[in-house]
C-alpha cells in the first residue's frame, strides 16, 4: 500500500460514522471517569470506569444520541444510524 492509499484510508476511518460514534462514547466513559474518580477521591482507572459507564449509562446516552442526531440528520444517515 502507498502512502497516499494509507492517508487515505486513514482519512476515510476518521470519517466514517462509526468511528465518530467510538469517539464520542469514549468521550462521554473519561467523563465519567474524571467525576467518579472525583467523587471517590481517587482515579478508579478507564476499565472501572468503562465497565461502570457501560453498566449505567449506556443505554439512555445511545437513545439520547441517536435521537439528537435523527433531528440533525439526512434520512440516508438515519437509514444507517438503524442498521
Amino acid at each position: 500500500m502507498t502512502t497516499t492509499e494509507t492517508t487515505g484510508s486513514r482519512e476515510f476511518v476518521k470519517q466514517s460514522s462509526l468511528y465518530q460514534e467510538f469517539l464520542a462514547e469514549r468521550e462521554e466513559i473519561l467523563k465519567h471517569k474524571w467525576i467518579e474518580s472525583e467523587r471517590l477521591g481517587y482515579d478508579i482507572g478507564f476499565e472501572r470506569a468503562l465497565l461502570d459507564w457501560i453498566r449505567k449509562h449506556r443505554d439512555s446516552w445511545r437513545a439520547a444520541r441517536r435521537a439528537q442526531l435523527a433531528t440533525h440528520a439526512t434520512p440516508a444517515t438515519v437509514v444507517e444510524m438503524k442498521k
